[in-house]
């Protein structure tokens, strides 16, 4: 098995918004675009934390809604199948998003599952429940978002009940071909059709930015800056 090419998210040639994203975006630069278009409810709650800082995800949304349970599965039940089938179908760019809703009993992602994904090229994973088999995680390089580490599997405890539908994590509706942002910040997520619109204002936003920046090290007055680009 080579490791070359599967690198995640380096697969999604030919989606230029992701490439450009990736490329110039940061999460901040995201949100404050989003607040000025009107979407105030698009960053994940903070608790949802990358396992590598140092990593930054963009890709597409495809979805997993999680239900509890409090039994484990029956004889001959594949209590992953619907788990499986959606890691299985993930694509170059693709981030795996997971609602494990706010009862806090499931880390639903682990070390094979993130093998597995970034093997077909996915970008990522997102969950607001928690994440396991971290220290394999971050030696893959494979960036993943989660609300918190612990050990506990799915099994017993919860289910996926659907997969590529609107769910809510983190706080946020997110549903399949949504953008989501993820760095050292947080977990941002962008709504399909907007997405133009998003990458518009932040290419102009950016452009501000830098200019405040290149003002105040040359030793300029923050209000003076502030006065001239507007970009705080």
């Amino acid at each position: 098995m080579s490791d070359s090419g599967a690198i995640a998210g380096s697969g999604d040639a030919g989606d230029p918004i992701l490439d450009e994203m990736r490329a110039r975006f940061f999460c901040a630069l995201i949100s404050d675009v989003l607040d000025g278009l009107g979407y105030t409810s698009q960053v994940m709650a903070p608790h949802v934390r990358p396992l590598d800082e140092s990593l930054v995800m963009v890709g597409r949304a495809r979805t997993m809604l999680y239900a509890d349970v409090y039994a484990p599965p029956g004889p001959g039940e594949n209590h992953y199948a619907l788990e499986i089938k959606l890691v299985d179908s993930l694509g170059p760019g693709d981030i795996a998003v997971s609602a494990c809703g706010a009862t806090g009993r499931i880390a639903p992602w682990g070390g094979l599952l993130s093998t597995a994904s970034r093997m077909r090229g996915a970008a990522g994973a997102v969950m607001d429940g928690f994440v396991r088999d971290i220290q394999h995680i971050r030696s893959l390089g494979f960036p993943v978002f989660a609300g918190g580490i612990a050990p506990l599997d799915s099994r017993g405890r919860g289910k996926v009940i659907e997969i590529d539908v609107p769910i809510e994590c983190g706080g946020v509706l997110v549903r399949p071909g949504d953008i989501v942002f993820g760095d050292a910040d947080g977990c941002a997520v962008i709504p399909r059709e907007i997405e133009a619109d998003v990458v518009a204002a932040a290419r102009l936003k950016l452009n501000g930015e830098n200019k405040s920046l290149d003002a105040l090290m040359n030793g300029r007055l923050l209000a003076d800056v502030y006065d001239e680009f507007g970009v705080l």
